[in-house]
């Protein structure tokens, strides 16, 4: 990408990278009675919006009505939006700065792209701030100079692949319909010949849902130590199940095996659904906005410098403002991004007297709202959850407080500021 603003020489300073992600804290709101405005503790990147070299059948973004932008093919964000962006987030977010990337394929914005990224963000960076980068990828456009800026900058990389070739290619394909497992192989190979650390992501989805043992001995074969698995739920307009979703019962049942399996491996692999768990029972506030109270610690960012409360609602009737026109602390107290936060808050009497609402709070709204389009169901996943609590929240108990002594303890359940 052509480079039409050239940032000045960075300054000196103890500006560093790092993989940390540092802790918000609140703003007060002026002239309103909502009490506290949450801080918005991250951005979620999308420098290609949902524009992807893949064709996966059960991709969420293929074909979506909703989508804003669907009539534009070709979707890039410009260095001036970047700039713009990575100016007024490092004042805002200071000293903590957490930048994630996303898609479609995020790589489709080039490496020159993140190069310039980069060059910005050691020149807003200042004194005594810490900057993490994350992306999100297939690894189809993995190269050397690809793992050079992810090397240089300390990046937390994450990869998408599904189990064995026959597992990941029965979904996830290329435009020609081809099967992308290999390519994907070879960009994993980069990255370990490059020695860059990095992540797998893996959707549960029919092809693999009832093979926990066979996707964790893959994986570990890989030399793979921390894995996020992630529960495919798609539904027609009628709510019926899409073929390559899983039910409730497939995904508990996978999450009580893969427990199992990773119990004895749990000092050295980390499944980050375990991870959220175990930092619930340890009153901390999970890394999954999943368990959140409250969904309002991160924004969407789209190619064009439009902001989102939620990466699953993309949508007009939630856009919160335009990076390039609005203040942080104006889109941090806009009301769209307290009524959205509120939809999770929404009452249900089975989430009321259920023993595990302090550390489920209701699952998430995408899981709630996706099959008959209302915010008050409960999540679609819930008898998974109630499964793989049930299983693991006493062992954890146990393994925390082992860690960090009596302070160790499911939190009580808490009101929502909204």
């Amino acid at each position: 990408m052509e480079s039409h603003h050239t940032p000045r020489a960075g300054r000196a300073g103890s500006f560093c990278y790092t993989q940390g992600v540092g802790d918000g804290f609140s703003l007060p709101v002026l002239g309103d009675s909502l009490g506290t405005t949450p801080r918005i503790s991250s951005v979620l990147i999308k420098p290609a919006s949902a524009v992807c070299n893949l064709d996966c059948s059960y991709c969420f973004y293929l074909d979506r009505e909703a989508d804003p932008y669907a009539s534009l093919p070709a979707r890039r964000m410009t260095e001036e939006t970047l700039e713009r962006l990575v100016d007024t987030y490092l004042f805002y977010s200071y000293p903590n700065s957490v930048l994630a990337f996303q898609g479609g394929e995020p790589t489709l914005a080039g490496p020159a792209f993140f190069e310039k990224l980069v060059e910005l963000e050691k020149y807003y960076g200042r004194d005594g701030q810490t900057v993490s980068n994350a992306l999100q990828t297939n690894a189809i456009l993995i190269d050397d100079r690809w793992c050079a800026i992810f090397r240089e900058t300390n990046w937390l990389l994450g990869v998408s692949i599904d189990g064995p070739e026959e597992v990941h290619d029965r979904y996830r394909f290329n435009k020609a319909g081809h099967g992308t497992w290999q390519q994907v192989m070879r960009g994993i190979e980069r990255l370990k010949t490059n020695k860059v650390e990095f992540n797998v992501l893996c959707v549960l989805s029919q092809a693999n849902v009832d093979k926990p043992r066979e996707i964790y001995r893959f994986f570990r074969g890989l030399g793979i130590d921390y894995i996020q698995y992630i529960p495919l739920a798609e539904f027609d307009r009628e709510g019926n199940l899409l073929p390559f979703t899983i039910t409730p019962q497939q995904y508990g049942r996978f999450l009580c095996e893969t427990f199992d399996l990773w119990w004895p491996d749990r000092r050295s692999v980390r499944i980050r659904f375990f991870d959220n768990i175990a930092e619930a029972v340890a009153g901390q506030k999970p890394g999954n906005c999943t368990m959140h109270e409250t969904c309002d610690s991160y924004v969407v960012v789209e190619y064009n410098g439009d902001i989102y409360p939620c990466d699953f609602f993309v949508e007009k009737s939630w856009k919160l403002g335009n990076v390039n026109l609005d203040s942080w602390p104006e889109i941090a107290r806009r009301q769209g991004r307290y009524q959205f936060a509120a939809k999770k808050t929404l009452p249900r009497p089975e989430c009321q007297v259920c023993e595990y609402q302090p550390v489920c709070h209701g699952g998430c709204p995408k899981l709630r709202h996706g099959r008959y389009r209302r915010f008050e169901d409960l999540d679609y996943f819930c008898e998974a959850y109630k499964m793989i609590y049930a299983k693991s929240l006493e062992p954890l108990k146990k393994e925390v407080r082992r860690l960090f002594g009596d302070a160790a303890r499911v939190p009580a359940q808490a009101g929502s500021p909204y």
